[in-house]
């Protein structure tokens, strides 16, 4: 599997200093800066949409990786890859067509993830898995931050990583998002994450660039 990457979320960060909030990033060893996009339909909140992305790309020196929480998304797609994203990230529950999804972001040059909520099982997306460069599990239900981790999320990264590895797909990015934190970073790690997304344990932490830097020393 590939080396960790640390992904602090921005959803956790002060809107009001949004650009030195950036700038630390930028000097830490965070390797992604996750964008989560919500739209009050699909999840229960929204957040931010084109111009914040646009802001936050003149000004990141690191991958966006930005999540859409949002229904139909291959509507914004092409909108968020010209705004700065890297990496796009849709759900398994918002795509009836989830193939032609995919092929719509790579054709983008972005990297393309699928996401899967807490009940939705991993086997779901087997007939795909060879198509994509990440999978991102949902370790809370999405649309807040700040809540308590799922502890299943864990039994379901190992599930992922076997199915991956019988499949020979071993530079698949597995991500988690929700809650995550020196708490259970290890084992997630040890399942076989490679991506950890944390908002509120790196941006409520007294040093966001240690508490990053501890993250990373998790998976050395």
């Amino acid at each position: 599997m590939e080396s960790l990457i640390i992904a602090p979320s921005i959803l956790a960060a002060n809107f009001a200093e949004l650009g030195s909030e950036i700038d630390m990033l930028n000097a830490s060893q965070a390797e992604w800066i996750h964008v989560d996009v919500m739209d009050g339909m699909f999840v229960p909140n929204i957040s931010f949409g084109f111009p914040v992305l646009e802001a936050v790309n003149k000004r990141a020196t690191k991958v966006l990786d930005v999540h859409l929480m949002i229904e139909k998304p291959e509507r914004y797609l092409e909108a968020f890859a010209k705004a700065g994203a890297q990496v796009l990230t849709v759900h398994y529950e918002t795509c009836p067509h989830l193939h032609r999804t995919i092929q719509q972001i790579k054709d983008l040059g972005c990297l393309a993830g699928v996401a899967l909520n807490p009940s939705t099982p991993v086997h779901v997306i087997e007939d795909v898995l060879a198509d994509v460069d990440l999978v991102l599990i949902m370790s809370v239900n999405p649309g807040f931050g700040g809540q308590k981790f799922i502890p299943n999320a864990i039994k379901k990264t190992k599930e992922l990583a076997e199915l991956a590895a019988s499949k020979g797909l071993t530079k698949l990015k597995i991500e988690i998002d929700g809650g995550v934190s020196t708490a259970n970073a290890l084992d997630l790690i040890e399942a076989g994450a490679n991506v950890l997304v944390a908002g509120n344990f790196v941006f409520s932490s007294s040093n966001p660039i240690e508490t990053i830097a501890n993250l990373v020393k998790l998976g050395n």
